[in-house]
């Protein structure tokens, strides 16, 4: 961030304010409003903070109407195609990509850290057995400080580091374990011969009875996965752990919260709610009744997995993400899913409708994931887990950064009050 010789001014009953300008790197200059109250006695109003950053970054550059995302800089695309996931963690963690050394010691550091304390085993078993596995995993992450308290002291930047690493590394035996333990299935324990992508899918679907071999191309398909939703901005979990960080809480807490927020389905579960829409539509030739639902505006149906919040054109991940769903579905010969099929045809249909393209509804990141999730083997309960599991690095690397940030303080967002004014107690005999 640059300061800017540019200033807006702001007139209020006659009197002028001068609010300074900031420059970023790349993107729309920023009015700084952080005086305006002190000197104007106002503040601003922005439902949703769709037009307020609450913070400065140098991890994640999303341009929605290019559709562009850069993560320090490096596009999307490049990333998922050339590199793999735990150097893109190394990356958002650290800020620059590794060199073969750094690399190799990160991920050593990763997969000595996978096990997980063994008395939390029985902390999993203090669910019930239908327990959705991101309740699960709210629960067990946020329980994690009373297992390591020896990396939860926040103004220690060695057990920062020590908690970063542990989260990134035993996010996927969390998960793995909160899934076995839905289905009644063995905890399995991660192995140190596997890759971050592979061990995650062995622990998921390995029993201790039988040998059981990944795929590379299903792994390779997973770490794809991990990559294209490691960090995206400032995003409502994103905010949601840099929020809660602010408070001085630890790291598992925040992350905690974070999960939780992504449980939301406006947030995380949007590919679990496309492929249940998919599973509605349940034939082709249903594709355009429901097209027709999508464009009536007093329907309150709409098409999931198309379009999105930010990206107003195309959204960057999606193009790789199709990609590795057809080497999946080739992979396990299941061309002739219905649920392939109803995808293939409506985003082929929807693409096609002038409708669509006028609202910029495209398939998205989600409409993809779902599907090869699906062909892997995993329910629709394991989406977001799994969306969680991936995002772990760019909760960590957000919360890592506040650290850093001279101006950083406890979040306190203002209101807009249109209660009651002030009024004296009544009391109960009298009212």
């Amino acid at each position: 961030m640059t300061d800017s010789s540019k200033t807006a001014t702001l007139t209020i009953d006659g009197k002028k304010y001068e609010l300074p300008m900031l420059s970023p790197s790349v993107g729309p200059e920023v009015i700084d409003i952080r005086k305006l109250y002190a000197e104007a006695g106002v503040f601003t109003y922005d439902p949703g903070y769709t037009s307020t950053a609450s913070c400065d970054s140098t991890i994640t550059y999303i341009d929605g109407d290019e559709g562009v995302l850069l993560h320090r800089g490096y596009p999307i695309d490049q990333l998922a195609s050339k590199s793999h996931y735990l150097e893109v963690c190394y990356l958002l963690l650290y800020g620059e990509l590794p060199t073969a050394k750094e690399l190799e010691v990160f991920e050593t550091t990763i997969t000595r850290h996978t096990m997980i304390h063994e008395q939390m085993h029985n902390f999993f078993r203090g669910f019930r057995r239908d327990a959705h596995p991101m309740a699960t995993m709210v629960g067990v992450v946020g329980a994690m400080s009373a297992f390591y308290a020896d990396s939860a002291d926040v103004s220690d930047p060695r057990q920062r580091e020590i908690a970063s690493h542990r989260m990134i590394a035993k996010m996927p035996t969390i998960a793995a374990m909160a899934y076995k333990y839905s289905i009644g299935q063995p905890f399995v324990y991660p192995r140190n011969d596997l890759d971050y992508a592979a061990n995650f899918l062995h622990m998921c679907f390995s029993v201790p009875a039988e040998d059981f071999v990944v795929d590379p191309i299903l792994a390779r398909a997973m770490d794809r996965i991990f990559t294209l939703h490691a960090d995206h901005e400032q995003n409502a979990s994103t905010s949601t752990v840099r929020l809660a960080s602010s408070s001085g809480a630890n790291p598992f807490a925040c992350v905690a919260a974070g999960i939780a927020c992504l449980w939301g389905p406006a947030h995380g579960g949007a590919n679990q709610a496309c492929l249940e829409m998919l599973k509605e539509i349940g034939a082709v030739d249903r594709i355009p009744e429901f097209i027709a639902r999508a464009k009536d505006k007093n329907d309150p149906f709409r098409l999931m997995g198309f379009g999105h919040r930010v990206y107003k054109n195309f959204d960057p991940r999606a193009t790789v993400m199709k990609q590795s769903a057809d080497e999946v579905l080739d992979l396990l010969g299941i061309e002739n899913n219905p649920v392939l099929q109803v995808a293939k045809e409506l985003e082929k249909q929807a693409l096609e409708d002038p409708y669509f393209a006028e609202k910029k509804l495209f398939p998205n990141v989600d409409f993809y994931s779902g599907i090869i999730l699906e062909a892997m083997g995993f329910p629709t309960s394991m989406f977001t887990p799994i969306f969680a599991l991936s995002r772990t690095v760019g909760w960590i690397s957000q919360w890592k950064e506040q650290f850093s940030d001279p101006a950083h303080k406890i979040g306190r967002p203002r209101q807009l009050y249109l209660g009651a004014t002030m009024r004296s107690y009544v009391d109960v005999e009298d009212r």
